[in-house]
Formats: structure tokens, C-alpha cells, sequence
């Protein structure tokens, strides 16, 4: 008897002692905690919730995948445009995020070098500041960019839209490369979107396939006035088209919580303007200022040939800072002399190559059995006369698989993504093209493993099926394939 009152004594303070709560503990849901001087984390087998118990209080945020996590964070950056989350939004969050993080991770290193140009001319528009994200789905970021639909520069403007906004665009100069000129036109032609539909994501939408499409989905919808709701309505390419914008202003304001870590950044050499109204060749004016070759380049990237032509305005150069200073000392002199170098070449060479093409797209076409100058001619809407000058042909002489310059006229349309529009189109050249920036591929009807492989440059049979882990060659249109890293 007195043992077991004994033990009953021994279990009494025993609880006792277990049971009284320590003052730096912390108790959630009959959860005890021990938090002394440390972070533990406990995650329940039967949730999906991650507890974290920290120095001063214990709190559960959803997991990395939950939706609610998503969409609470999205709740959280959305300031005058819509940023809805959904499935569609949550697989595009998980491309940058996850499967192809060197994507991201370029975007990060390149975003200070136009992010505070895209800031300025917003804030002169009053436009949303969330719209320079735009960019990265354009045209990642590549002043220089140019898709399969001859979309051209950070905003992808097609040349006639790009005219109709100011910028110019001939042998010589592309302004729709031009960083500063063509955010301006950027801004003006999606405040004239937003103003026409009173909507962000309809803008955004209408951005990407042209006002036009926008309007006719909206008619096939029964005139129903939100993006989603005319979802099914619009061309494939845009469906993607706002969730990639969703999904990267996500991943661009929550780069930690996914683990990106700053690993430095692209720069310009700081820069100075220079106006000028001669021809101007680069490399002997580099050679006589001590500029690198590359940061000019780096610097003007609207600037086609190395050279600047002769005309009745001035243009603005942009200079590193020290070739200005330089150029203080003999301003005269060294100008005369990179006005003089190389102008009879590129004169030369911009009559044969170009003739009457201002105002076209070139293409390069490979001839057939069968083909003769005159039917060439009529299939692309050019003269016989042009086909000999853009090929340097004396006579009518051709081969079978020889390839000749077409430069036929280019098509009116509004700006295209280059990281969806571009990898949908089919190629109108045999010549492979570079791998567009979004890394994808959407499978039309009819195409094969080969077909795409020979559609980009480095591309195999193998890798497609090695990126999409393809046990065999089947596929389907529609399906989006991953075709670089």
C-alpha cells in the first residue's frame, strides 16, 4: 500500500513539472514548442502547413506550393493592375521559379539597365509602375531582340505599328532598338490601349495580338468585358499572354522567398551624348578616342551597320563618358576623319543588299526543282529586276538549293511577345533560328520532333526529348515543349 501511494506521489509532480509552461515557450493548437534562442520548424505529416516557431511567437504560413500562399502574396504587390491568380497563373510562376530559374536568374542581371528607363517614361505617362515587367515577357530584356514575325527591340514593335508611334526603322538605324525612344512609344501605344478598353489586362491582351482580335473575342464571347471571361476566345498565344505577365511580376517581387540570390548585375559604362549629323564610321572613331569597340555598340544598339548615315538632323550619339572627354580635346579633327572611312563601302553595299526595301522584311528562300526567276518573283509580290540586284545576278541563271535574298513587304500588325508569338509561328526561311528568349515551344499541326529540331539553331531530336523528357517521339499541337535552358 504505502509503495503504491508512493508512486502515485512520483506521477503527481511529475506531471506537474511536465505540464507548467516554461516563459519562452510558445503553444499553438496543444503544439508545445521549446523556442530558446533558436528556430525550429515542424511541419504536421497530414497538412500541407509549415509551423515556424520563432524567438518570440510561433506563426504557419501555406507551403511553397499552396495556392492560398500565391494568391495572398499576389494580394499583397497588386497596386493598380489586376493580379489574379489561377492554375494557368500558378504553372507560369512555377516555369520561372523553378524549371528554368537561368532564365530568371538573367533577368535579375539584366533589369538595371532598363528598368529605371521603363520607370521614367511610366511615371511621365501615369501608366501602372508593375508594366515594366512587360519587357522581360517581350523580349527578355534584349534591346536587340527580333522574333520570327520580325517583332523588333525590348517592346517588340512590328514595323508598321512602330512607324505609326514615331519609330523609324531603315538599312541604317532601327529605332525600334532604340531603348529610350522606344519605351516612350511603348507607354503612349498601351495608354492608347487602356483608354480604348478601359481595362489592364484587356490592354495587356490587345498588346499582344492587336486591339482588332481583342474586340472580336469580345463579340464571340457575347460582349462579356474581362479577360478570362473572353479567355477561350482569344488566339492561344495571348491566352498565356497575361498569366507570363502575372506569373513574372510574382517571381520578380519574391525573389528570396524562392531562393534567388543577387549575383551582381549587367552594366553600361557611364555615357555621355554626342549629336551628329555626318556619317559617322564606329571603328575609326573608337580607334581615335580610345573607345571599346563594344560598349558603343552596347550603348547604340539601334545602330545597324557600325555606321551612322549622313543626315539633315542630328542624331544622338551615346559615348562612354571618357571618349567624350577625349573628343573635347580634338573634336574637328577626329570626326572629319570617321566621316570619311568606309562610306563608299556601305554605300555600295546598301544599294545592293537593299535597293527598294525600305519598308520590307527580308527572307532567304531556297530553290526548288522547278523554280525559275519569274515564278519566284510572282509567289513573293517582287519584280524579276529586284531578285537579280538583292542577289547579284547577271542573268536568269539559278540552282536547285541555292538560296537568294527576298525582301518582301512587311505586314501590318501590332507588337508580339517574343516569348510566346515567336516560338508559335512557322519560319518562313530553311535558315534556323536562335532559340527564343521564353525557352518554348507550342507544337502545331502537322510538326514532328524533326521539323522543330531543324526550326532552331542547336537543336537536336535528342534534346527535345531529354528537356521534355520524351520517352518516344509522340507529340501533340498544342503541346508546349521546352526547347532550351
Amino acid at each position: 500500500m504505502r509503495r503504491i501511494s508512493l508512486l502515485f506521489l512520483f506521477i503527481i509532480f511529475s506531471t506537474l513539472a511536465f505540464c507548467q509552461v516554461q516563459p519562452d515557450s510558445v503553444v499553438v493548437d496543444s503544439l508545445e514548442v521549446a523556442t530558446a534562442e533558436e528556430e525550429l520548424i515542424f511541419k504536421e505529416d497530414t497538412t500541407d502547413f509549415v509551423y515556424f516557431a520563432l524567438p518570440s511567437q510561433l506563426e504557419y504560413i501555406p507551403g511553397e506550393d499552396s495556392p492560398e500562399l500565391y494568391s495572398d502574396r499576389l494580394a499583397c504587390i497588386e497596386k493598380n493592375m489586376p493580379l489574379i491568380y489561377n492554375e494557368r497563373v500558378h504553372a507560369f510562376i512555377n516555369y520561372f521559379t523553378v524549371k528554368d530559374r537561368e532564365y530568371t536568374r538573367m533577368m535579375m542581371r539584366r533589369k538595371n539597365l532598363y528598368f529605371p528607363i521603363f520607370e521614367k517614361y511610366l511615371a511621365k505617362y501615369k501608366l501602372p509602375d508593375e508594366l515594366k515587367y512587360l519587357s522581360i515577357i517581350e523580349s527578355g530584356l534584349n534591346p536587340r531582340a527580333v522574333s520570327r514575325v520580325r517583332a523588333v527591340g525590348l517592346w517588340q514593335f512590328m514595323s508598321a505599328t512602330g512607324k505609326y508611334y514615331g519609330l523609324n526603322n531603315d538599312w541604317y538605324i532601327d529605332e525600334r532598338m532604340d531603348p529610350e525612344k522606344a519605351t516612350d512609344s511603348a507607354c503612349r501605344y498601351l495608354r492608347d490601349l487602356y483608354n480604348m478598353f478601359h481595362d489592364w489586362e484587356l490592354a495587356l491582351a490587345a498588346y499582344n495580338t492587336g486591339p482588332g482580335n481583342v474586340k472580336r473575342a469580345i463579340r464571340r464571347s457575347g460582349y462579356k468585358r474581362s479577360f478570362w471571361e473572353i479567355y477561350p476566345n482569344l488566339p492561344r498565344e495571348t491566352r498565356s499572354y497575361v498569366p507570363q505577365f502575372v506569373a513574372i511580376t510574382y517571381t520578380m517581387n519574391y525573389l528570396d522567398e524562392h531562393n534567388f540570390f543577387d549575383e551582381g548585375e549587367e552594366m553600361l559604362p557611364q555615357y555621355d551624348t554626342l549629336q551628329v549629323s555626318q556619317y559617322l564610321h564606329f571603328e575609326t572613331f573608337a580607334n581615335l578616342t580610345g573607345a571599346c569597340m563594344e560598349d558603343l555598340q552596347r550603348l547604340n544598339p539601334s545602330i545597324q551597320r557600325n555606321a551612322i548615315p549622313e543626315s539633315k538632323r542630328n542624331y544622338t550619339l551615346y559615348v562612354p563618358k571618357e571618349t567624350k572627354d577625349l573628343l573635347s580635346l580634338n573634336r574637328l579633327a577626329i570626326l572629319d576623319s570617321a566621316s570619311k572611312v568606309g562610306k563608299k563601302e556601305l554605300q555600295t553595299l546598301a544599294q545592293n543588299t537593299e535597293g527598294s526595301t525600305y519598308g520590307r522584311d527580308r527572307i532567304v528562300y531556297k530553290v526548288k526543282s522547278g523554280d525559275v526567276l519569274g515564278s519566284i518573283a510572282i509567289r513573293h509580290g517582287v519584280r524579276v529586276n529586284d531578285l537579280r540586284k538583292w542577289n547579284n545576278l547577271r542573268g536568269n541563271t539559278i540552282r536547285v538549293g541555292q538560296r537568294l535574298n527576298i525582301w518582301t513587304r512587311q505586314s501590318s500588325g501590332s507588337t508580339t511577345s517574343s516569348a510566346v508569338l515567336a516560338s508559335n509561328k512557322s519560319s518562313r526561311s530553311d535558315t534556323p533560328s536562335p532559340v527564343p528568349g521564353s525557352k518554348t515551344y507550342v507544337v502545331q499541326p502537322g510538326d514532328t520532333l524533326w521539323d522543330i529540331s531543324k526550326k532552331f539553331e542547336g537543336l537536336t531530336i535528342e534534346r527535345i526529348k531529354s528537356l521534355n523528357k520524351l520517352s518516344n517521339a509522340k507529340i501533340q499541337p498544342g503541346q508546349t515543349l521546352i526547347i532550351g535552358i
